[in-house]
């Protein structure tokens, strides 16, 4: 049973650079824990932190109850998997896979299990005499995922592990890590991305960081269908969550918002009357838009750009005001749209509402708002 808890936890660079903050997270035992967020939010400071490879300055790091703050890496029970294979070149995979084991001084035979159990998994059985030079690199990220299998560690750590793949051999390696948890029940993995697909499909939760601190915990469906604020709503799904502004005209079990550009639309989520008048931007996933042909509309403007993909087609419309475009995901091949006026709406179920950036399903959530690179 592995369960790290972190209290807390900051990190400040020279005293007055501060890249994270009240960091506040409990990981159990056997989860697989997704570290998003944009370039620079310090999802893979807060890995190294963990590893003990950034000193943590403010805040408490458990794992199994005990504080690990001052713990060295390798006291820590932990293995880590880099975004660069780190393979030793002059070694073949059985030896990069067995030398932490030779080095805290393992019985032969104890490597050798160790070994083949762990290439067993990751279908390198018969691969253990290559050199890495003569690997593909799924092999030889798989060979740096055995590295790590064979010491047992109490949690594993991945930063950015297929991010030095092409897009067919990151979709082939993601799954190969989803079978591998499967196997391995019991671990606990964290795993840092910049990848979508990736959090979503391997995540048992996901940790959306943003602005040095956490945006929102959850499962990925849960992020997904009901983000608690601006932010996680467009960073979660491609294309980004369509966010319009608007004011509320009638409040109750359901909301409705008059919108500034001339539409309307009905929310699931409720309101009280103080929120009467308020300005709101409500939020529409481009696949929940559907055309809404001569009846009441959310927005209705003229088609700029048509992407045909195949199974759905996307239809760019003209910004409004300087804003970013609406994007509406329709099923099936819509050419004859481009230059049209098409009006969408969406379900009620399907329309978000946020006040002041934060949604009104969750009154108490932080409204995240994230400094341009």
């Amino acid at each position: 049973m592995t369960e790290l808890k972190l209290t807390d936890v900051g990190k400040t660079y020279g005293g007055t650079v501060e890249v994270l903050k009240d960091i506040n997270l409990d990981i159990s035992t056997g989860e697989l824990v997704v570290f998003v967020g944009p370039s620079g939010c310090g999802k893979s400071t807060l890995l190294r932190m963990i590893a003990g490879l950034e000193r943590i300055t403010a805040g408490a790091l458990e794992i199994d109850g005990v504080l690990v703050n001052d713990i060295p890496p390798a006291q820590r029970g932990i293995a880590m998997v880099f975004q660069s294979y780190a393979l030793y070149p002059h070694m073949t995979v059985y030896d990069n896979m067995a030398f932490a084991l030779r080095i805290a001084r393992k019985k032969d035979d104890e490597v050798r299990a160790a070994v083949t159990a762990a290439a067993d998994k990751l279908q390198l059985s018969g691969l253990l005499d290559r050199l890495p030079k003569e690997l593909s690199g799924g092999q030889r990220q798989r060979v740096a995922i055995g590295r790590s299998i064979v010491r047992d560690p109490k949690v594993y750590l991945f930063d950015e592990p297929l991010s030095n793949l092409d897009a067919a051999l990151r979709v082939a390696t993601r799954i190969e890590i989803a079978q591998l948890k499967e196997a391995m029940p019991d671990s606990t993995m964290i795993y840092v991305t910049h990848d979508q697909v990736e959090a979503m499909t391997l995540a048992s939760r996901i940790v959306v960081l943003a602005g040095g601190g956490i945006a929102q915990v959850g499962a990925p469906l849960t992020l997904y269908e009901r983000p608690e604020n601006e932010f996680v709503a467009q960073f979660i799904g491609s294309p980004k969550m369509n966010l319009l502004p608007g004011r509320i005209v009638q409040t109750g079990q359901q909301t409705a918002v008059e919108l500034d550009g001339g539409g309307r639309a009905v929310s699931d989520y409720p309101s009280n009357a103080a929120m009467q008048d308020s300005p709101v931007n409500i939020g529409v996933r481009p696949e929940d838009f559907v055309a809404a042909g001569e009846g009441a509309h959310i927005f209705s403007g003229e088609v700029n750009i048509t992407e045909a993909l195949g199974e759905v087609t996307l239809l760019y419309y003209t910004p409004v005001g300087g804003a970013d475009p609406v994007i509406a995901k329709l099923q099936g091949i819509h050419p004859d749209m481009k230059h049209r006026r098409v009006a969408l709406t969406a379900d009620p179920s399907k329309v978000h509402v946020f006040r002041n950036g934060v949604s009104l399903l969750y009154p108490e959530g932080r409204n995240i708002t994230v400094q341009p690179h």
